[in-house]
């Protein structure tokens, strides 16, 4: 006797929801299954079956509201508003250019917690869409319930982000209920799953990433912000563009007092401070506590140069244990590309839905650099497909001209070309226009210099100036 849940999957597959073959996604990948959801209106009965096992697969109970995403998640989202008596929103996938040019559309009110309902997911991309929409209306939106878990990424990409995924079932779990029942082979089933076994990871993307891309020289931080679903690379676009600062000052000191000290006194002119935390001979909690007060007082992000590169369960440990425990401050930090993308997932794993991010290091500013053409390529395959928590580059060209990734310069200084130790210096504006940095990272022509201030309000001007001039020319 099949189970409820077995039963709605075989009434599935014999309307032809569940498909096998090959077929191109959306995304360009090819699949040996295709799930076709869309086909249950046809089928209301089966459709209330399916409303009702992704009701009772809800993370809680206590929702004053329900959004469908678009568009499959609608009329799911419909049905169980009927069945729950739940007050329902729909999201359109644009804005109406007449009447009220609403983008979403239902009754409201702010903090209300609200349930999103989705057919399948893949990356998460329509889940988190839907979810900033929502938030910026000031709903509570933490939670979504999917039927089909894929089982390439979208959950963890989402978790990352705050967001805690339910699904009905998974694809693995899918092909044992119809091998169970003899609706497909095991030859079906082993390619299914050998499918999902290869293909575990995808990116969160947007529309701007597919056709006719922008080149990320040409573009303003604001209009870039758009670009992205990443939390931390918005928020910086956005710091940027308040402050019209692309400046970072490495603070490369020793004590506590020192790092604090400078803090305060560069805050004002720039969008992130760069930490070795590890230098530090005398650090506690209470130092990272006041950092991040003061730089939630002039509105900067702190950016913890760890430069990770160790495989994924050792970096997890090293980035949310120790005495340092820099998870639980740092907006971001950096990762080398050596290890393969398992650094960039095991810092993943740690986020727990705070807003965090990781920079991976492709060219360094030191005479000898090891990195070569096919390492630089490699990092930037990394972070296309790990965009949910990878916000850009260290570099020292224009590796990519991809919007959403942010590229940081790192040994910008004015009047010196290099010291003594092998470090190459070039000007904010050579850095900017030159070589096509976004963020300038200065450290001693700011640490070093007899009045902290007036150095890095100088070095803010020059960069930012000459990004305006890069985006204008």
């Amino acid at each position: 006797m099949a189970s409820k849940l077995e039963q709605c999957v075989l009434d599935l597959f014999k309307i032809g929801v569940v498909k096998f073959g090959d077929f191109t996604l959306k995304s360009g990948m090819k699949s040996p299954i295709y799930f076709d959801l869309r086909m249950i209106i046809s089928f209301p009965k089966l459709m209330e079956t399916v409303g009702e096992l992704m009701w009772e697969a809800r993370p809680r109970n206590d929702y004053d509201l329900i959004c469908g995403v678009a568009y499959t998640g609608l009329p799911i989202a419909t049905v169980i508003s009927t069945k729950q008596d739940l007050p329902m929103l729909i999201r359109r996938k644009e804005a109406k250019g007449y009447g009220t040019k609403k983008l979403v559309e239902g009754n409201y009110a702010e903090g209300q917690s609200c349930l999103m309902i989705e057919d399948v997911i893949v990356s998460g991309s329509s889940v988190f869409d839907t979810a900033e929409t929502l938030k910026d209306l000031e709903l509570d939106v933490k939670d979504a319930v999917v039927f089909l878990d894929r089982e390439q990424g979208g959950a963890a990409n989402l978790k990352s982000m705050g967001i805690n995924v339910k699904s009905v079932i998974n694809m693995t779990e899918m092909m044992a209920i119809l091998l169970k029942f003899n609706s497909i082979t095991q030859k079906v089933s082993d390619s299914v799953i050998d499918f999902v076994k290869k293909n575990i990871a995808s990116s969160l993307k947007k529309k701007v990433e597919s056709d006719g891309i922008m080149d990320r020289l040409k573009c303003t931080f604001e209009s870039r912000e758009s670009t992205t679903v990443q939390p931390v690379s918005r928020k910086l676009f956005n710091i940027m563009s308040a402050k019209q600062s692309n400046l970072c000052v490495a603070a490369d000191v020793t004590k506590s007092a020192e790092l604090l000290s400078l803090a305060e006194k560069v805050g004002p002119y720039i969008c992130l401070l760069k930490t070795h935390i590890d230098i530090l001979s005398d650090f506690s909690t209470e130092v990272v506590e006041e950092l991040k007060n003061i730089a939630v007082k002039h509105n900067f992000l702190i950016f913890e140069d760890r430069k990770f590169g160790d495989i994924g369960n050792t970096v997890a440990t090293q980035y949310s244990g120790g005495p340092f425990n820099i998870v639980d401050w740092a907006d971001l930090v950096t990762v080398h590309g050596l290890p393969g993308d398992g650094v960039i997932k095991g810092l993943g794993s740690c986020a727990s839905g705070q807003p965090r991010g990781c920079i991976i290091v492709s060219q360094m500013s030191s005479s000898g650099t090891l990195t070569s053409d096919e390492y630089i390529k490699g990092c930037c395959k990394m972070a296309e497909e790990n965009a949910h928590f990878v916000i850009g580059f260290v570099a020292q060209s224009n590796i990519s001209k991809d919007p959403r990734f942010i590229v940081f310069t790192p040994g910008v200084q004015s009047g010196c070309t290099s010291d003594v130790l092998g470090q190459q210096y070039v000007t904010p504006r050579a850095a900017v226009l030159e070589r096509g940095a976004d963020v300038v990272i200065v450290g001693r022509g700011i640490t070093k210099s007899d009045d902290p201030c007036s150095a890095a309000k100088h070095y803010k001007e020059e960069a930012f100036k000459a990004y305006q001039e890069r985006i204008t020319s």
